[in-house]
């Protein structure tokens, strides 16, 4: 598989996965309190942290998007 994630796409990405896991573990807001909604906000997280490290989508796979500039 080759790399179709981009620079601006990862930071984004490293970004919004953080907040993700911070949101679901060390926010203290009500919303958080319910288990589906702070397990689901954890594993979306963590996916897109794994993306935007190994910098391959697999949904962008599937439908053959690049936000790379250079293949």
């Amino acid at each position: 598989m080759f790399a179709n994630v981009g620079s601006i796409d990862r930071i984004v990405r490293a970004i919004l996965g953080i907040a993700l896991l911070w949101f679901a573990f060390f926010s203290g807001l009500p919303l958080a309190d319910s288990l589906a909604f702070k397990y689901g906000a954890a594993i979306l997280g963590v996916v897109m942290l794994v993306v935007a490290v190994v910098r391959v989508c697999p949904i962008y796979s599937i439908f053959g998007l690049t936000t790379c500039k250079a293949r």
